[in-house]
């Protein structure tokens, strides 16, 4: 664990995203406002900053997906920092279907005074197009089975695959535009890639698995180390004395993280903890919830 900070080199196939950008460039004349489905926990490094420059002269809906996994005191600070930028956000858990009926309302809502102009020139009964918008793996086809009600539209990992247009009637105002509408997230900076990791946004075989497990154990000991000490009964006092003392900060993680190992059983022969083994059941804690409802990115 010597270095933990090494340099994030992504590279998310440019010409694969030029496209997609182009695609969906294009359909947006098709439609009247802009679903975009961004993670509750990480809602700016989720967000794909072409979104914006691509949709700028759209209505939009920010959807805080996954909000049942973040800190609810945060959730609310999120939808204030969106609704003062004049966007609309709202909370959805697309698994659970929470939210949905909440995010079909506000579509309506905001686009009441456009379908009144349209009933005035005699256009009666026009239906409100919608986009959905997000970057891989923040629950875009989670957001849309459960919007459209389907279970059998496919959720797969293959972002841009151009499909032949399809509307998706979701009731009798609203039909929803069918297309990939995805975007790889763009690397500004290594902070960025590592949020994306934390949460599971991009696989873990990209990154380190050992150096995404040490910075979320840093950040969680920094941020919510009471959920940390109750999810592997550590002793709060033997931690503190492990962070105290005199040696590389780093080091000091590692050590917890090896407690950790040796108190879920992540051992491996001879003894010794396994890294790989404590890093997955760290990871998969913090992303199931086990370990708490907590948000990676807070607003200062």
């Amino acid at each position: 664990m010597a270095d933990q900070q090494n340099s994030i080199n992504i590279n998310w196939f440019p010409g694969h995203m030029a496209k997609t950008r182009k695609q969906i460039a294009e359909d947006l004349k098709l439609v009247d406002i802009v679903v975009e489905i961004l993670d509750a926990r990480i809602p700016i490094s989720s967000q794909n900053p072409d979104i914006k420059q691509i949709t700028q002269n759209k209505k939009k809906i920010i959807v805080l997906n996954k909000y049942d996994l973040a800190d609810e005191k945060e959730n609310q600070k999120w939808v204030e920092y969106f609704n003062k930028k004049d966007q609309k956000a709202i909370l959805v858990d697309a698994l659970s279907g929470k939210g949905i009926n909440e995010t079909i309302r506000l579509i309506q809502k905001e686009m009441e005074e456009d379908l009144k102009k349209i009933a005035d020139k005699g256009r009666i009964g026009r239906k409100i197009r919608v986009m959905i918008v997000g970057i891989p793996n923040v629950g875009k086809s989670s957001f849309i089975n459960r919007i459209a009600k389907k279970t059998s539209a496919e959720v797969g990992n293959k972002p841009g695959v151009t499909k032949q247009k399809q509307w998706i009637r979701i009731n009798d105002k609203i039909e929803l535009l069918d297309t990939p509408g995805v975007l790889w997230p763009k690397f500004e900076s290594e902070e960025v890639g590592m949020h994306l990791a934390i949460t599971g946004t991009i696989k873990d075989d990209i990154l380190e698995l050992t150096e995404i497990a040490y910075s979320l154990t840093k950040f969680l000991l920094e941020n919510y180390r009471e959920n940390l000490i109750q999810r592997y009964s550590l002793n709060e006092k033997q931690i503190e004395e492990i962070l105290n003392q005199d040696q590389p900060e780093n080091e000091n993680i590692y050590e917890i993280m090896q407690l950790i190992g040796k108190k879920r059983g992540a051992v491996a022969s001879g003894g010794r903890i396994d890294d790989d083994k404590t890093s997955k059941i760290i990871l998969d804690d913090f992303r199931s919830g086990k370990l708490g409802k907590i948000t990676i990115e807070k607003i200062s």
